[in-house]
């Protein structure tokens, strides 16, 4: 039994360790649309909230993408004369409820009121930090 309890903990680092490569952000880019937000790709007409996204073909993955969560943190300007359009919340949490036809500007496009969370609206575009929850 001892032996057993013992390699349940080293298979459970094992996992542990490779999974926290998941949790270490890209810097992709977000851009934002308005309302409405019904119908989305992922959910029909249920009504998903304001802290919403639309995943671009980076990681849209033919619908799998819908329901995840991220965690979207605020990267910077995308171009280096803006001013910094950062509002002072550090990140926000989104879920994916639509697609982001191709030609999308941004790696992720966020509802109008979840990128008004960290940015000002104004900027169109930022650079944000990626990790999936």
């Amino acid at each position: 039994m001892r032996v057993l309890s013992i390699l349940f903990c080293i298979a459970l680092a094992f996992i542990l360790t490779f999974s926290s490569w998941e949790v270490v952000a890209d810097t992709r880019t977000a851009t934002f649309y308005t309302p409405p937000y019904v119908p989305s790709g992922c959910n029909g007409y249920q009504n998903d909230g304001v802290m919403i996204a639309a995943a671009s073909d980076a990681f849209w993955d033919g619908g799998s993408a819908c329901g995840r969560n991220y965690k979207v943190e605020f990267g910077g300007a995308t171009n280096q004369g803006d001013p910094n359009p950062c509002r002072g919340q550090d990140y926000m949490v989104v879920k994916i409820v639509d697609y982001c036809p191709s030609g999308c500007q941004g790696t992720i496009d966020l509802s109008q009121e979840a990128f008004a969370a960290i940015a000002n609206p104004d900027a169109g575009k930022i650079e944000i930090l990626l990790p999936l929850l």
